[in-house]
């Protein structure tokens, strides 16, 4: 019987395959789902990306997923972009059906689906710290979602400006910029906030992103896309200030369960995936 391949096609400067945590946990769903497939971490050259994708198709594989700096150059390779993967302009995951290459953007689903466990996005007022692309995916996503407004809070003026036109331009929510270039007060009327920057991550655990903690109202869902550590400084913050909480955790588990899904079709247990991040992030 033939097998279900998916890859990522990561740069040049790549962990390798036996230390990236996403091929560990998609290979510990599929065993646990005693599905006859195989994730493979490819490292290719930026000037190599056209062939890699040719050679996904060639091969069979069901699809793939992408990583910088592959994320918007790959689109030129592929047929057709779904609809929020146009909007946002980049793609971490392609499906290979019936010879055609579609390009998703499964990270802002991820997170979506993720704040779901604790709160709907639908009606609510967002500020999202950063403007690069898991913050286009997931202010894009809770966008379409339903989220009443986003304020986008970045330290680059330029970029912050061009994701708060894209949301004013293509969803229905409604979105303002604000320079990143001073203490940031959350204002009170603040539903949800995220974080969307690498700010925290391993191994600049101790680093805190530049707000007043104080203004982290009991009131609110505060959010960080941060895996590792996932219980990082803004969250334990926002616990101290009676908020709910979301780790970075959720949203790569999600991410990768929806792109399970378009490849093969099949609702995996995510409840594996965490409890192999979890592992490995001991």
């Amino acid at each position: 019987m033939a097998h279900n391949f998916m890859s990522t096609l990561t740069a040049s400067f790549a962990m390798p395959a036996a230390e990236n945590p996403t091929v560990a946990v998609m290979d510990a769903v599929f065993a646990h789902h005693g599905m006859n497939a195989r994730y493979l971490n490819c490292e290719i050259q930026p000037r190599s990306l056209g062939d890699a994708v040719r050679g996904a198709l060639a091969m069979g594989f069901a699809g793939f997923n992408c990583s910088l700096p592959h994320k918007v150059a790959v689109v030129e390779y592929l047929d057709e972009l779904a609809p929020s993967a146009a909007i946002i302009g980049a793609v971490n995951c392609v499906v290979i059906t019936d010879g055609r290459l579609i390009g998703e953007n499964t990270d802002g689903k991820g997170f979506v689906e993720s704040l779901r466990t604790v709160a709907d996005p639908g009606g609510q007022r967002l500020t999202i710290f950063g403007a690069g692309g898991a913050a286009r995916a997931i202010a894009i996503e809770s966008a379409l979602a339903g989220a009443a407004s986003i304020t986008i809070v970045n330290t680059t003026e330029s970029r912050g400006r061009e994701l708060v036109a894209l949301i004013n331009e293509h969803t229905p929510a409604a979105a303002d910029f604000v320079l990143w270039d001073h203490r940031y007060a959350v204002p009170a009327t603040t539903n949800i906030v995220i974080n969307a920057t690498s700010i925290g991550l391993f191994p600049d655990i101790e680093a805190r992103l530049n707000i007043e903690p104080a203004t982290l109202l009991s009131s609110m869902v505060v959010a960080d896309v941060i895996p590792n550590p996932p219980r990082t400084l803004l969250l334990q913050d926002a616990a101290a200030n009676g908020c709910t909480t979301l780790d970075g955790m959720g949203m790569l588990v999600n991410q990768g369960r929806v792109a399970i899904k378009l490849w093969t079709g099949v609702d995996v247990d995510g409840r594996i995936m965490r409890q192999t991040l979890e592992s490995l992030f001991a």
